[in-house]
């Protein structure tokens, strides 16, 4: 394929023909004023029941644009530590939910839906709904090594930031950087949310005198809740901004290197920590 063929955008879901409901930007991210009250997802979801309905909720959502975006909050997350919150921004809903992860362990995939039948883990193992994390590597390592759920269908912000650059593509970006960078919020978006992350990044940080044991600490701390959900509400607005920009080519290697973070952390030397998860996918960097 030549150079020009390989650039050329695609006809995929940013197109006239789809309705791409990322493009209002009007997702809602918690301010210093807002109370969890005023939050979906002040509550943590803690019952079997609770997980039951929310399957309920996930199950027959659209696939395109993608409607479930996940993050994990842990101690130490990895098969060497622990699942503390998972949380879930359903976008044709505009709402986010913290699924408890701490408190039902093995319920929280094995709950099924009062409808079909399906659990959440057989949603995260679909290969026929599409699942947008941001760097998979770790949330996956720790899914497949402590609940056996083997991650399929799986969009990587983190690459696909990396796909559209016009920069060299040695390093990859973090979460925070990218949000700074491609969301392009508003004051009064921004505010908050910086504020969020200060006051959350306190409480956990070991360097700032927090401890991860504050995700398992029970009744969770509010602005442990508001950290959960203020990052998970922002990736679909930065799936639509890297989707928009994304050629036919990008993203096929996309697609394939999602798939090989999520098979490398499920083998048994895989190490999700060190200098070596800042490097680009193999042979990205000279395309």
């Amino acid at each position: 394929m030549s150079r020009i063929e390989e650039n050329a955008p695609r006809n995929m879901s940013t197109s006239a023909s789809v309705q791409n409901p990322n493009n209002e930007r009007n997702l809602l991210i918690p301010s210093e004023n807002m109370s969890t009250d005023t939050l979906d997802s002040g509550n943590l979801i803690d019952t079997a029941t609770a997980m039951s309905a929310l399957v309920d909720i996930f199950d027959g959502q659209p696939t395109t644009p993608p409607s479930l975006y996940i993050d994990l909050e842990g101690v130490n997350l990895s098969r060497h530590g622990t699942i503390s919150i998972l949380q879930i921004c359903v976008l044709p809903r505009r709402q986010a939910y913290l699924a408890d992860i701490h408190i039902l362990g093995e319920k929280a995939f094995c709950a099924p839906s009062s409808a079909t039948g399906r659990t959440f883990k057989d949603i995260l193992e679909s290969e026929t709904i599409p699942k947008v994390f941001f760097d998979v590597r770790n949330d996956s390592d720790a899914l497949f090594s402590h609940f056996q759920t083997r991650l399929a269908g799986v969009q990587d912000l983190q690459l696909m930031e990396l796909a559209t650059r016009t920069f060299p593509r040695r390093f990859v970006c973090g979460l925070a950087r990218c949000i700074e960078r491609d969301v392009s919020l508003s004051a009064t978006e921004k505010s908050p949310w910086l504020a969020t992350k200060e006051r959350g990044t306190r409480l956990f940080a070991p360097e700032r005198g927090g401890s991860y044991q504050v995700f398992n600490e029970r009744p969770l701390h509010v602005e442990i809740r508001l950290y959960c959900v203020q990052d998970v509400h922002l990736l679909p607005r930065l799936w639509a901004h890297y989707d928009g920009k994304l050629t036919g080519v990008w993203e096929g290697r996309v697609r394939e290197a999602s798939r090989d973070r999520v098979a490398l952390s499920q083998t048994p030397g895989f190490n999700g920590k060190g200098q070596h998860m800042a490097l680009a996918p193999a042979g990205w960097s000279w395309l």
